[in-house]
C-alpha cells in the first residue's frame, strides 16, 4: 500500500479543524455579542420596580389637579379608625382586628393597595362589582343586602391587635392627660404587624387588655341574678312605690335594652334614680353602637316606667326618648363669664355637660432637662399647606410615620388651614383647631407628638439660657431619606421645604425606597369624639332604627357630558320611585347630601320620616355642648359648623343605618367616576 505523503496530509486534515474553529468562533461572537447588548440594556433601561410603582402612582393621584371625571365626593369623609374592624361584642378581650372588603373604602380613585402597602398608600380602591354602588370614602359597616357598598380596598393589615396596646411614649414628664384619666379608655394599637420594626419609645407601657370596656350580655345579667337575694316584691304583687336602687329594677331594664336597641353595645350602667311619678325611674348608661370602629364610650339616659311581670318581677312598661331621663342626667357645669383684664366681657355661654371622656390637652415637655434628653422631628410649613383634607392627612401621617420610625417625638401645628371646598366664604381659612376635626387623645395615646408652639418655646428658652446649644440637624432637601438619618445622634432633626411645589410638599419625603420603611400610621387618625357625640345624637335621637339614603348631585349633576343622567336620576320624583323599592313606608329615613335646597326631598316626606342634617342645627347651636366646647379651644372664640364637619357627621350617621340606598347603581346607571369607568 502506497503511504500517503506530508503534501497530502496538509491538504486534508485542516478542513476539519478549520470548519471546527469557524464554528466556535462564530458562537464565542455571538455570546459576546449578546452580552455587550444584554450590558447596555441593564445600564439604560430601568423598568418599574413593582415594589415602588403603587406608592408615587397613588401619590400623583391623591394630589394632581383633578378633572371633574375623578372629583372626590366631598360629602363622605373617611379617616382611620374605618380601617379597624369593630370589636366583638361579647368578649373581654376582643379577637384578632381583621378588615374585610366591605370595611375598607377609598379616598383617592383608582387603584388597589396592597397588605404591604396599605400603611405607605392612602387607602385606595379596587374596582367595585356593577351591583354595587360606587361611593366616595366613608365607613363601610357591612350592610344589608340592598344596600350599595363602595370601591373596597382589596387588602388589610393582617390580624392587627385589638387589645388595648402600648401607650405611645412621651419625653420625660411630657404629661398628655391627669393621671386618673389613664386607665379611662383604651387605646387602639399603633403597631399593626407592618410596623414591626418601629422600635417603641423608651418607656412605653403596654396596656392590659382589661381595660377594654366589656360588653353587657344577657348571660352577665343572669350571673347577677343568682347573686340577688331571691325575694318577691310584695305577696300581694301591688305596685305602690318603685324602688329604683333595687338591683332587680336595673336587671330588668338591662334586659329591655338588649332586646329593644340590638343595633348598640352596652358597656356600663349607673344606679338609677328617682323619677317625676312613683313608678318611674332614670337610667343613665353608656355604650358604643356596633358598627363604630374605635373604643370610644357613648352616653344616654332615659325615663322608665315599671310595672310588675310574672313572679312578681318588675317589668319595663313605658320607655322614654333619647335624654328624656333628665335626673340621671349629668351635672352642668357653667362656664366662667367674668370680664376678662381688658375689660372685654366673654362670650355668654350655656351651661354644659361636659364629656369627661374627651380629654384633648396638649402635651408638655416639663422641665428644661426633659426637653434636653427628648428626640424631635420637626417639618417646617411646606406647601401642603391650605390643600385639600385628604392632601393635608397623606402629608402629616408621612411625616408621623417618619417620626414613629426614627423613634422620635412629632412636633406638629395644631393650627390648620381650612381650605375654600369646605368654607362658607369659598376662601382659605386659617387658625382652624387640629382637635375640631380629629381625637387629639386618641393620637396622644397612638404616637408621641407635642405641639409646635409649646416645643419652640421650650427650645428657645434651653438656647438662651445655655451657652451650648441644642443639636440640631437641618434637612433640606426631601431626597435625604429617614433610613439616612436612623443613626443620627442630633437631639432636633428639622426637615425644611423651601423649594417650588410639588418638591415642597411633606409627603414626598416617603415617596420612592422609603415607602418600604415608612408606613403612614392611620390607625393613629380618628374623627373628633365632639363631632362622634353629634353623629350619637342624631342616631339616637331616631332610636338607632333607621335607613339613609346618600344623594350626590352638585357638580357632578350639572355635567351632562360626564353623567348624562344623573341629574334627572336624582330629581324628587325618580328618588321616591327608587326608594319605595327598597325602604318600607314610614321608617325613619336620613338623607346624607350635597344638595343645598332643604326642600328638595318634600317628596318623601308624604312615605316616610325624613330626616337631614340641617333638622339637628341645635346640636352645634350656641347651646350646643359642642359649641361651649369649641369656643373653649378657640379661646372664647366662636367656631361655625363648617362643611368638614357636616361631611364627617353626615358619613359617620349614614354607615349606622340598616338600609342604604346609594346614587350610584341605585339610583342611577351612571358611572360614578364619569361615562365609561365602571
Amino acid at each position: 500500500m502506497r503511504k500517503p505523503t506530508k503534501e497530502s496530509e496538509l491538504s486534508t486534515e485542516p478542513i476539519g479543524q478549520n470548519l471546527i474553529k469557524l464554528i466556535s468562533n462564530v458562537c464565542f461572537s455571538v455570546f459576546v455579542l449578546s452580552v455587550l447588548i444584554f450590558t447596555a440594556i441593564a445600564i439604560t433601561y430601568q423598568p418599574p420596580d413593582p415594589w415602588l410603582q403603587s406608592a408615587p402612582s397613588l401619590t400623583n393621584l391623591f394630589t394632581q389637579t383633578e378633572n371633574a371625571t375623578f372629583k372626590t365626593d366631598d360629602s363622605i369623609i373617611k379617616t382611620g379608625e374605618d380601617l379597624l374592624s369593630a370589636p366583638a361584642p361579647a368578649t373581654a378581650t376582643p379577637p384578632a382586628l381583621s378588615a374585610t372588603p366591605s370595611d375598607l373604602e377609598a379616598t383617592p380613585p383608582a387603584m388597589a393597595a396592597t397588605t404591604s402597602a396599605l400603611s405607605a398608600t392612602p387607602p385606595a380602591m379596587s374596582a367595585s362589582p356593577p351591583a354595587k354602588a360606587a361611593m366616595p370614602p366613608a365607613m363601610s359597616a357591612s350592610p344589608p343586602a340592598k344596600a350599595a357598598l363602595p370601591p373596597a380596598m382589596s387588602a388589610s393589615p393582617p390580624a392587627m391587635s385589638a387589645s388595648p396596646p402600648a401607650k405611645a411614649a412621651m419625653p420625660p414628664a411630657m404629661s398628655a392627660s391627669p393621671p386618673a384619666k389613664a386607665a379611662s379608655r383604651p387605646a387602639m394599637s399603633a403597631s399593626p404587624p407592618m410596623l414591626a420594626a418601629t422600635a417603641s419609645p423608651p418607656g412605653s407601657v403596654e396596656a392590659s387588655p382589661a381595660l377594654a370596656p366589656v360588653p353587657i350580655a344577657e348571660t352577665m345579667i343572669e350571673k347577677s341574678k343568682e347573686k340577688t337575694v331571691n325575694s318577691s316584691l310584695k305577696s300581694d304583687c301591688e305596685l305602690k312605690a318603685v324602688n329604683c336602687s333595687d338591683p332587680r329594677l336595673l336587671r330588668a331594664v338591662k334586659k329591655f335594652n338588649l332586646k329593644t336597641f340590638k343595633s348598640i353595645v352596652f358597656l356600663e350602667y349607673q344606679t338609677p334614680v328617682n323619677g317625676t311619678k312613683p313608678d318611674e325611674c332614670d337610667v343613665f348608661w353608656r355604650f358604643r353602637n356596633k358598627k363604630e370602629k374605635s373604643w370610644r364610650k357613648y352616653r344616654d339616659f332615659r325615663r322608665f316606667q315599671f310595672g310588675i311581670g310574672e313572679n312578681c318581677t318588675y317589668k319595663v312598661m313605658h320607655t322614654g326618648l333619647w335624654h328624656s331621663g333628665i335626673n340621671a342626667r349629668p351635672p352642668r357645669i357653667r362656664p366662667n363669664t367674668t370680664r376678662s383684664g381688658s375689660g372685654i366681657r366673654k362670650p355668654k355661654l350655656a351651661p354644659s355637660i361636659r364629656d369627661e371622656e374627651i380629654n384633648d390637652t396638649i402635651p408638655t415637655l416639663g422641665s428644661e432637662t426633659n426637653f434636653r434628653k427628648g428626640k424631635y422631628l420637626y417639618y417646617a410649613r411646606g406647601g401642603d399647606h391650605c390643600k385639600g383634607m385628604n392632601h393635608y392627612l397623606w402629608s402629616f401621617l408621612c411625616g408621623l410615620g417618619e417620626a414613629m420610625y426614627l423613634n422620635r417625638t412629632f412636633v406638629m401645628d395644631l393650627s390648620l388651614c381650612l381650605p375654600a371646598t369646605y368654607s362658607s366664604t369659598n376662601k382659605d381659612e386659617e387658625g382652624k383647631d387640629f382637635r375640631f376635626y380629629f381625637d387629639f387623645e386618641h393620637l396622644k395615646e397612638t404616637a408621641s407628638v407635642v405641639g409646635e408652639s409649646e416645643f419652640l418655646r421650650d427650645w428657645k428658652k434651653w438656647d438662651k439660657g445655655h451657652k451650648r446649644k441644642v443639636p440640631v440637624k437641618k434637612v433640606k432637601n426631601h431626597k435625604v431619606t429617614p433610613m439616612q438619618l436612623k443613626k443620627d445622634k442630633s437631639t432636633i432633626i428639622w426637615r425644611q421645604f423651601d423649594g417650588p411645589e410639588p418638591e415642597n410638599y411633606w409627603y414626598r419625603v416617603c415617596e420612592g425606597q422609603t415607602a418600604k420603611y415608612i408606613h403612614r400610621p392611620w390607625q393613629a387618625i380618628w374623627k373628633s369624639k365632639r363631632l362622634m357625640n353629634i353623629v350619637t345624637e342624631i342616631s339616637g335621637r331616631m332610636d338607632w332604627d333607621f335607613d339613609a339614603l346618600h344623594v350626590v348631585r352638585g357638580e357632578k349633576a350639572r355635567n351632562k357630558q360626564l353623567w348624562p343622567h344623573l341629574d334627572s336620576d336624582t330629581s324628587p320624583d325618580a328618588i321616591l320611585a327608587k326608594v319605595k323599592e327598597m325602604v318600607q313606608p314610614w321608617r325613619n329615613l336620613y338623607v346624607a347630601t350635597n344638595e343645598p335646597f332643604y326642600n328638595y326631598f318634600d317628596n318623601l316626606r308624604s312615605h316616610y320620616k325624613v330626616h337631614l342634617l340641617d333638622d339637628y342645627k341645635e346640636l352645634w347651636s350656641d347651646t350646643s355642648e359642642w359649641y361651649n366646647e369649641t369656643t373653649t379651644l378657640n379661646n372664647g372664640k366662636p367656631v361655625e359648623f363648617d362643611g368638614y364637619m357636616r361631611a364627617a357627621v353626615d358619613t359617620e350617621v349614614l354607615f349606622r343605618s340598616k338600609i342604604r340606598v346609594e346614587t350610584f347603581y341605585n339610583l342611577t346607571k351612571d358611572c360614578k367616576d364619569g361615562i365609561n369607568t365602571c
